[in-house]
């Protein structure tokens, strides 16, 4: 029988959307603008471009580039041929991104506008890429003379490509972010990452009618997998952009009729603190999501006081599970504040101790899961493949609480885990207290070595701007209210913390800079 009677892959849930909305607003970026009919045919056409070049089932295709309409269909094309994504966060250097291109096995390289340098320098580092393409990004520009531009690529040919395609073949490799060694590949099937969109529509109620708006960057899997392609498999309109600032974005939240938008604990923050944020207008705007971290309980307040119609939802999960795990609904933001939820629709979570029995009500354990969406294993790494499926569960490295209702609530991770004076302080339950004060922006907390405490903990904070903030008054205001070992033994004020461009702080930054 023909596989693709049954299949369900990437490429079926565009080419089902668009027979059934083909004149109905798919994607929005810059100047471009597709109708899902106009989408399915840009995939086809450079679908058999890419096929005309040699690039079919199985092969590895990098892209190194901010979002725009192009990387959405490139992503799509790749998936009609059964090509295998690989996208790569654009603030690695040279050699991170070598590693990466070799790892894969990666050939062919597509770069955007400001990419082409780095790719070109990383591609030279002992890799197998025989080939760098052009992929256009938000603003018109050129591609240079030597490389070969996104309109040469397609094809004359409009017709789906015909392939042996099962849906329980790759679809991407999403390299994790190396914060502990070296990046793991995490395979992804079809069949994973179409059961995390069912995951997706379910519980974060996406829908038809929704405009949303794709800022953060899509080599990574939450913005494109769990709000790109969900949008593309019921319908939505997805407007992308590749500059998430508050200058940006604001306007764009604005004249586009935003009613959907993901964004980072840290986005969200900066979009209040912005001076044009109480004149622009937001009264579109519906559904609120965020993730990558905890949203601290008083700036999720602030946020119900000053978008009082916004609906919040907290959606937690890894790369591993393509990436959705558990969510926290609009009706629990308050009752639960601070929760990652419970387990979504396709996922089923424990938290257990060493030796996998379920923990006790609010004792720390280890978030482990099984769900169809999960990977297959780590791309030519049987050992951490192993390792992470040990017990058969998957085992994320968060560590967690679980209550008496079954709602999940993230400590941390287990390297970020504080180990002062014999004692084990979660982080986070530091930096809630410190957002607290009127006066502080954003904080993080890390342990830096101390001769004494072994580890310190240390409070890194940005001062809201115009406020005047000392580390004594931080200080004292955690004594009186916090057990002693959990209190700041250390205050450091910061202009800025430093984030990937997902918007998650990089505490290995703070850790390494602030012991330096």
């Amino acid at each position: 029988m023909d596989p693709r009677i049954t299949r369900q892959a990437l490429g079926d849930l565009l080419r089902r959307t668009a027979g059934r909305l083909p004149g109905k607003t798919a994607i929005v970026c810059g100047n471009t603008r597709w109708t899902f009919r106009e989408f399915d045919t840009v995939v086809n056409r450079l679908a058999n471009g890419l096929a005309a070049r040699g690039i079919g089932l199985g092969d590895p295709v990098a892209i190194l580039s901010r979002n725009s309409h192009a990387f959405a269909a490139l992503r799509f094309a790749l998936a009609r041929l059964g090509a295998v994504l690989v996208p790569i966060n654009f603030m690695l250097n040279a050699t991170e991104v070598a590693f990466i291109l070799r790892h894969a096995g990666a050939r062919t390289l597509f770069v955007g506008p400001d990419m082409v340098a780095l790719g070109r320098d990383a591609a030279a580092r002992d890799t197998r890429v025989a080939e760098l393409l052009w992929l256009p990004g938000e603003d018109p520009v050129d591609a240079p003379d030597n490389l070969t531009g996104f309109e040469q690529l397609l094809s004359a040919d409009t017709t789906e490509p015909v392939t042996a395609l099962d849906s329980r073949m790759p679809a991407q490799i999403i390299y994790t972010s190396g914060t502990e060694s070296l990046p793991k590949g995490a395979m992804l099937t079809h069949e994973a990452v179409c059961w995390e969109y069912v995951s997706c529509v379910i519980e974060g109620e996406i829908a038809e009618g929704d405009t949303m708006l794709h800022a953060l960057p899509l080599y990574h899997c939450a913005q494109l997998d769990v709000f790109l392609g969900p949008a593309i498999y019921v319908g939505a309109t997805s407007v992308i952009t590749g500059k998430p600032t508050p200058d940006s974005l604001l306007p764009m939240l604005a004249s586009h009729r935003i009613n959907s938008f993901f964004a980072p604990p840290s986005i969200w923050i900066a979009l209040m603190r912005a001076p044009a944020f109480d004149t622009t207008d937001l009264g579109a705007l519906r559904k609120g999501y965020y993730g990558a971290s905890i949203m601290p309980v008083e700036v999720l307040r602030e946020m119900g006081r000053r978008l009082p119609e916004v609906r919040l939802w907290n959606f937690y999960g890894q790369t591993e599970i393509a990436p959705l795990a558990t969510v926290l609904r609009p009706e629990d933001q308050i009752r639960k504040a601070g929760s990652a939820g419970k387990p979504v629709l396709n996922v089923e979570t424990r938290v257990v101790d060493d030796a996998m029995n379920d923990v006790p009500v609010g004792e720390v354990g280890e978030i482990v899961h099984r769900s169809p969406q999960l990977l297959t294993g780590y791309f030519n790494d049987p050992a951490r493949t192993e390792a992470a499926f040990e017990g058969g569960w998957f085992h994320s490295g968060d560590l967690a609480t679980i209550d008496d209702e079954g709602y999940i609530t993230v400590v941390d991770r287990k390297k970020d885990m504080i180990k002062t004076g014999g004692e084990n302080v979660a982080s986070r339950e530091v930096e809630e207290m410190i957002y607290r004060i009127a006066e502080v922006s954003e904080v993080a907390v890390v342990g830096l070595p101390d001769p004494y405490w072994i580890e310190a903990v240390t409070a890194v904070i940005v001062p809201k701007a115009g406020c005047t903030l000392t580390g004594d008054a931080v200080i004292a205001f955690c004594k009186a209210h916090m057990a002693h070992f959990k209190v700041p033994k250390k205050v450091i004020l910061v202009d800025s913390l430093p984030k990937n461009p997902s918007g998650k702080l990089l505490k290995r930054e703070l850790r390494t800079r602030f012991t330096a």
